[in-house]
């Protein structure tokens, strides 16, 4: 069960806000949803996650499918980073470099779902080691609502992956293999390297 059902991590939000900034297209984007006010002041603290899914739905409905994808990517990518930078400590880092990748991947897949309900909210995250490795979230907080021919999760798959990359094997590759936004049951993500 999640800790805090219906709240997220503010990085769903401030990480889009910086991508849209570069592009000069925040305001627009984040009107389109609803929320200038989090462009006014910005979230430091956790969101309701319907916050989160209204601002990666008018990303795709202001941008476009593909558009959408490369900020949210952009997002997930500097997610990943603030991770990196405030949240993993430094000796933690430096072991799970040391394991071998399977071992620290088991290592920071314990830790992931640990901390998963600030990225899932209400919805329901798995996670399975192995080759690949196996990530599921259920009821997907940034998906629901949202239809789309190819999967949505770019936010996702880009924050895994940029971890997986820097704390398991340089050479790891995150592909969306399942997404809601699509009609399935699950956003399912496979990680490889």
């Amino acid at each position: 069960m999640n800790a805090v059902a219906g709240r997220i991590g503010p990085n769903a939000i401030l990480r889009v806000a910086e991508a849209l900034q570069r592009r000069g297209r925040a305001e627009e984007v984040f009107r389109s949803a609803g929320l200038a006010h989090h462009l006014a002041v910005p979230p430091s603290a956790m969101v309701d996650e319907d916050d989160a899914r209204r601002l990666h739905a008018a990303l795709h409905s202001t941008l476009g499918p593909h558009e959408a994808a490369q900020v949210a990517r952009e997002a997930g990518e500097a997610t990943a980073a603030y991770l990196l930078a405030h949240r993993i400590p430094k000796p933690v880092q430096a072991l799970l470099r040391l394991l071998p990748a399977p071992l620290a991947a088991r290592v920071l897949l314990a830790a992931i779902t640990r901390h998963a309900w600030t990225f899932a909210g209400s919805g329901a995250f798995e996670a399975r080691p192995g080759r690949p490795v196996v990530l599921t979230i259920r009821r997907n907080p940034l998906c629901r609502g949202l239809a789309s021919d190819t999967p949505a999760c770019s936010y996702y798959a880009a924050t895994f992956e940029r971890l997986f990359r820097v704390l398991v094997q340089p050479g790891s590759t995150v592909t969306e293999t399942c997404c809601e936004a699509r009609g399935e049951p699950c956003c399912r993500f496979e990680i490889r390297w």
